[in-house]
């Protein structure tokens, strides 16, 4: 009985990872936003750069949590060629956003999702924080639901910026 559901259970992780690998990871969305400073970006120009895309709300306990460990590591790969792009919710309150974005002095590139194109584009992101780390090609190499485990998200960032 043990046998046969360890033949199933490795027969179904074969299937998993045959998948992966035929289908491949999946592109990042390509949107176009403009920043809290006013600038007008798309995702697409930030190719050549590993990226976090990072859905916060102002009245998340988590993502308040999780900002200063992600300030860290901007800072220690900003000169490999890593960006976070923070996005705040669309039920966010622009004057939380600035104050908090001065206060903490973000490293990052911040936007306002107000009508909430961005999250629908990246699959209807609701919870948060919610974050996907996108390699140089725009590829998502991870999507994490709540506060990453920072450890694990250094040692991807540190491949995926080791990768051409």
């Amino acid at each position: 009985m043990k046998l046969r559901y360890l033949g199933m259970l490795t027969a179904a992780v074969i299937i998993l990872a045959t998948a992966y690998f035929v289908f491949g990871k999946k592109t990042a969305p390509d949107v176009s936003f403009t920043t809290t400073n006013g600038q007008q970006i798309a995702l697409s120009a930030m190719q050549g750069h590993v990226v976090l895309v990072n859905f916060w709300a102002t009245s998340c306990s988590g993502c308040m949590q999780e900002m200063p460990e992600l300030i860290k590591i901007q800072k220690k790969y900003t000169d490999q060629g890593y960006k976070t792009l923070s996005v705040a919710m669309s039920y966010d309150n622009p004057e939380y956003i600035e104050n908090y974005r001065n206060k903490m002095a973000l490293p990052f590139i911040v936007t306002h999702d107000k009508s909430g194109e961005i999250a629908k584009k990246f699959g209807d992101v609701t919870l948060t924080p919610t974050s996907f780390l996108l390699d140089k090609n725009g590829q998502i190499i991870k999507q994490y639901i709540g506060i990453p485990n920072m450890d694990e998200l250094e040692n991807l960032i540190k491949s995926a910026l080791a990768k051409s």
